[in-house]
């Protein structure tokens, strides 16, 4: 497989305007610079909590190149425009943070409404949610760690179960595979243990329910294989979504205080041969659909040989590659456009909820090293390229 494919700026930007060209490129020029990026989170918390008017100015700018609206409907211009060049979305509602029974049942609603949304909709494939979404951190982390619920703890617990089954049973009456992200390592296994339980329940006879795993944990392959097996013996099928993983200054600060071992990779090299070694491990088998959540080439690349080698087509419902919206578009283009199911995260919600999410991509972005020059040199050959053909 050739690297050179993901050159292709006239296609990784096809539907940019001149305008959102200057705008992706005058943010990913800030984003470079940590000061400013340290500088521009604390200015917009302190505006948002003083409740200064910057809405409209955060809409124009950030909100808009990383999200695709304020509502579900909102969405549909941004969906509609990707689908014509054949890459799909995935409606993320990413409002973060929350910890009252309301907001759970809220963000349990608004997964309902868009598995019923995109029943009908080929160009929204899947739906997700996050486990604190449904449900307090504490809560999983208690679990997690094994310590003991009170009565209304475990009240509370059964609640969160409630919740998911609610909606892997609305995915799999409708039809829809249902995305659940992974969080912190501290509070993963009490969201890995629940969600296997669907997938045992609704995978019966492909894969609706999809956990993550996040491959910066040097624990995530033994945990694959151990899944695999317990699959093979209860006879369904597993869904997984491979990611390099979010959280990774976190969950090493937290390793140094509390005085544990790192479950994180030692090295970017360990984590991409981790990253890797899943994606190998999970196409040698039928029973299980890989969505590779992905911005490394090398790793797509991997998945394309694969894919070949098994004699898999590229249009296999069980393989799918996936970016975040407003990122590594040379990536999303040039698969769709050889035929790939690609999908795009697309997260909306109202601007002051969603602004946890953008501050997060924003510090990614700075912290991941070669990323943002990455976006920046594309960006610069597009003008330049649209200048010459003009």
């Amino acid at each position: 497989m050739d690297k050179s494919l993901f050159n292709d700026t006239k296609t990784a930007f096809s539907i940019k305007t001149d305008t959102e060209l200057e705008r992706a490129y005058f943010l990913f020029k800030m984003i470079q610079s940590e000061p400013l990026v340290r500088i521009g989170t604390a200015v917009t918390k302190f505006a948002l909590k003083a409740h200064m008017p910057v809405e409209h100015l955060i809409r124009a700018s950030v909100f808009d190149h990383f999200c695709g609206g304020v509502t579900e409907e909102d969405c549909m211009p941004v969906i509609d425009k990707m689908y014509q060049k054949n890459v799909h979305s995935i409606l993320d509602y990413s409002v973060e943070g929350k910890e009252t029974e309301e907001q759970f049942d809220l963000a349990l609603e608004k997964t309902l409404k868009i598995l019923d949304f995109v029943k009908e909709k080929d160009a929204i494939p899947f739906a997700v949610f996050k486990p604190t979404g449904f449900g307090r951190f504490a809560l999983y982390q208690k679990i997690t760690e094994k310590q003991p619920l009170n009565d209304s703890e475990k009240e509370e617990w059964n609640r969160i179960i409630a919740r998911y089954e609610k909606v892997a049973k609305r995915a799999y009456d409708n039809d829809v595979p249902l995305l659940i992200d992974a969080e912190e390592s501290w509070m993963q296994d009490a969201a890995d243990d629940l969600i296997e339980t669907l997938m045992e329940k609704y995978n019966q006879d492909k894969a609706i329910v999809f956990s993550t795993l996040q491959m910066y944990r040097h624990d995530r392959m033994d945990y694959l294989k151990g899944l695999h097996q317990r699959a093979k013996e209860k006879g369904y099928h597993i869904g997984m979504k491979l990611v390099r993983g979010a959280y990774m200054e976190k969950e090493r600060e937290r390793a140094a205080e509390k005085g544990y071992p790192s479950p994180i990779c030692k090295d970017k090299a360990e984590t991409d041969k981790n990253y890797n070694d899943a994606v190998t491990y999970m196409m040698e088998y039928d029973k299980m659909a890989i969505f590779a959540g992905t911005h490394n080439e090398d790793s797509a690349l991997l998945l394309m040989e694969l894919a070949e080698k098994h004699k898999i087509p590229k249009n296999d419902n069980r393989m799918w590659f996936g970016q975040l919206y407003g990122m590594s578009d040379h990536i999303s283009f040039n698969l769709a456009k050889e035929g790939y199911n690609v999908a795009k995260y697309l997260p909306f919600g109202p601007v002051r909820d969603v602004m946890p999410y953008l501050i997060r991509r924003a510090e990614e972005n700075t912290s991941v090293a070669g990323q943002t020059s990455r976006e920046l040199r594309l960006l610069k050959e597009e003008r330049k390229r649209r200048k010459l053909t003009r």
